[in-house]
This record gives C-alpha cells, sequence and structure tokens, in this order.
C-alpha cells in the first residue's frame, strides 16, 4: 500500500480572488468560486465535490517527484459537447505523488456554510 499527496493549484478554476471582510472586522483574503461555473456538484448535507482525475507521467523530471497530474473530470454531457482541441487544452490543476508505505486513514468532510452576501465571513 501507498500514500498518495496531492496538490491542486485551485487559481485554475474559474474563481475570483477578492478580500473580504472576516468576523472580527480584519479582511480577509478569499478565494470566490461559483459552482455551476466549475462544475461542482452538492451531495449529501451540502457537501460540494470537484471530481479530479490523476494520469500517470509518462515521463518523470529528474529532481521531482511527482507520478501523475491532475485534471478535472467534466460531466458526461459537457465532456462529450466539447472539441478534441478543448478536450486538450482543460487545464492540469495540479500533481500527485505516490509514496511508498502504509495508507493513513481518510479524514471526513464537512459542508462550507452558507454566507449571504450581506453578511460578514464566519470566519
Amino acid at each position: 500500500m501507498s500514500n498518495i499527496s496531492i496538490k491542486i493549484n485551485l487559481a485554475r478554476l474559474k474563481a475570483v480572488r477578492q478580500k473580504q471582510r472576516g468576523k472580527e472586522g480584519v479582511m480577509i483574503d478569499c478565494l470566490i468560486l461559483p459552482i455551476a461555473a466549475n462544475h461542482l456538484f452538492e451531495g449529501k448535507d451540502g457537501a460540494l465535490y470537484l471530481d479530479l482525475t490523476a494520469f500517470e507521467l509518462k515521463e518523470k523530471k529528474e529532481g521531482i517527484n511527482d507520478t501523475h497530474l491532475v485534471k478535472q473530470q467534466l460531466p458526461t454531457e459537457v465532456f462529450k459537447a466539447m472539441s478534441d482541441e478543448q478536450k486538450k487544452s482543460t487545464p492540469i490543476l495540479g500533481n500527485a505523488t505516490v509514496w511508498a508505505g502504509d495508507r493513513s486513514p481518510g479524514g471526513g468532510t464537512t459542508a462550507a456554510p452558507e454566507i449571504v452576501p450581506e453578511d460578514d465571513l464566519p470566519f
């Protein structure tokens, strides 16, 4: 068994980075992701998911431990409607490295709180 470390560049998704006032009045740097435009889907209890696929690298670069590149797995109807050029140009969102050793247990997920735009951020 092995561990896998994954790094995702969220700025590669459709997003806006801006400052928002936090709960204690301090400006906080935020990344705002539109749900539909990024093909996120809602699960139980308000959980939001981003489907990803890791592709094994054919050639590994010296000095770099990455074993896979990570791209978004789009809904079937969206993927089928894309041209071959659009499919090839989907952005690489990150990378993954498979490490030897025991697999550590995964953690649970919690839903992000829904925020009304006029309200201060809850953090």
